[in-house]
């Protein structure tokens, strides 16, 4: 029983190893990225924060194969193979175009979104005006006014409180009916 726990243990500890083969690295953006594939050439010493093996980064660059000359056949192989092959990033950006695209939608969404809101808070603004301009005109009018007070009980304001109600809604006729 006791060699069962054991090699239990010792292969929760080997599973466990798998987790720590992770790079990590800072993107061009500034972003913390975590992947089990090395990061892109083009990114820098410095940005590399840790890699499989619980080594430093890399301190070394890794060996470019030399060019094959023109007119060898390797070197018309080499050019039609990248010809043929379709780009996964712009030349010299290194960012995605899947991503670009998903950028660009979340954005739009997001315009989107602020563009509604701003529709929403017009016409609020808008029902405020016309309804503080009904009001203002009832106030206006010099008929009597009734509110309800705290109690529940109705009663008719006085000159006073006419002056303080008229010059409240005239403060949201300000504000809401700016055209």
């Amino acid at each position: 029983m006791k060699m069962h726990k054991l090699l239990l243990l010792a292969v929760a500890c080997t599973w466990a190893m798998g987790a720590a083969a992770q790079w990590q690295w800072i993107d061009k953006d500034g972003r913390k990225v975590f992947s089990d594939r090395p990061p892109p050439q083009d990114t820098p010493e410095k940005n590399i924060l840790k890699q499989p093996g619980g080594g430093v980064p890399r301190s070394a660059p890794a060996p470019v194969a030399a060019a094959p000359v023109e007119g060898t056949p390797a070197a018309t192989t080499t050019a039609a193979a990248s010809a043929t092959k379709p780009a996964a990033s712009a030349p010299g950006t290194g960012k995605d175009k899947a991503l670009e695209e998903k950028k660009a939608q979340a954005e739009a969404a997001e315009a989107a979104k602020k563009k509604a809101d701003e529709e929403k808070l017009a016409k609020a603004k808008a029902d405020n005006c016309t309804r503080a301009r009904q009001a203002k005109a009832a106030f206006d009018s010099g008929r009597p006014i009734t509110q309800s007070n705290a109690q529940g009980e109705r009663i008719f304001l006085d000159e006073a409180g006419r002056a303080a109600e008229s010059k409240r809604l005239d403060g949201i006729i300000a504000t809401d009916c700016k055209r």
